[in-house]
């Protein structure tokens, strides 16, 4: 497994989904995990749970779109915890919408939360890593980052722009010692999955999760913690000659597609 010991990490949106996931698997594989949500119910949970298998872990509650607040957080953790080693940019939100459809305060939230968030955490996170001798970031992208998907006209804006912040962070920085990756995940069964059929296709939400399912070639979705394997991979030692490159994580869906 991944040695992640006695690194001090910070996960935004680790309160559900494949955020709760990263958070776990750390803290397996010896993190201290930083656990960041705008949902404190939520994050404080995912730090019960890591408790309870006698990981470390401590929630924070962050809104990722207000830079103060975010600059301040991260340099409390420094100083707190003598570090900062890892940053694993999750949180984020969807939008289903083509330019048409897509409204302005509906572009401005995504880019708010997907864009604006991802840079508040990089601002905060790069001269820390600086100060520590190096770190890993890693960025939660998608497969909407480089292939065109229907109706996700916003979504695939912020997650395009996710990809080059990485490839621009792990250029600037690489002779600092940080390492900056992200991946890219097709669909992933995520509690945000069954919501979304729920509300959408009431009483053919069996029919439409297997449809979903079949959009990857490998037959099925992914879950949340073969994300959390690889972003663990991601962030250890192990992957000390990795920087600059972005992992699909998609069942075959970018190359075998057809």
């Amino acid at each position: 497994m991944p040695n992640l010991k006695n690194k001090i990490a910070v996960v935004t949106g680790g309160g559900s989904g494949i955020g709760k996931s990263i958070c776990k698997t750390f803290a397996d594989n010896g993190a201290e995990v930083m656990v960041l949500d705008n949902i404190e119910e939520a994050g404080k949970a995912t730090v019960e749970e890591i408790g309870s298998f006698k990981g470390k872990a401590a929630f924070h509650y962050a809104d990722v779109t207000h830079q103060a607040g975010i600059m301040k957080l991260f340099e409390d953790i420094y100083r707190e915890k003598k570090g900062l080693h890892i940053l694993v940019n999750n949180a984020g939100i969807a939008h289903i919408g083509t330019v048409e459809t897509t409204e302005e305060e509906d572009f401005d939230k995504v880019y708010q939360v997907n864009v604006k968030g991802v840079y508040n955490c990089l601002k905060a996170a790069v001269p820390l890593m600086k100060r520590s001798g190096g770190g890993v970031i890693l960025n939660m992208a998608s497969i909407a980052s480089s292939s065109g998907l229907p109706d996700r006209f916003a979504y695939s804006m912020s997650k395009g722009a996710v990809l080059t912040m990485t490839y621009s962070v792990a250029v600037d920085f690489v002779d600092d010692n940080i390492r900056c990756n992200c991946i890219s995940p097709a669909r992933i069964h995520t509690p945000f999955v069954d919501n979304f059929l729920a509300k959408n296709y009431p009483g053919k939400e069996k029919e439409m999760f297997e449809a979903l399912s079949k959009t990857q070639p490998i037959g099925r979705m992914g879950t949340p913690k073969e994300v959390a394997d690889l972003a663990s991979y991601l962030c250890s030692e192990e992957a000390a000659f990795i920087t600059g490159t972005d992992f699909p994580i998609d069942g075959g869906f970018l190359k075998l597609k057809v």
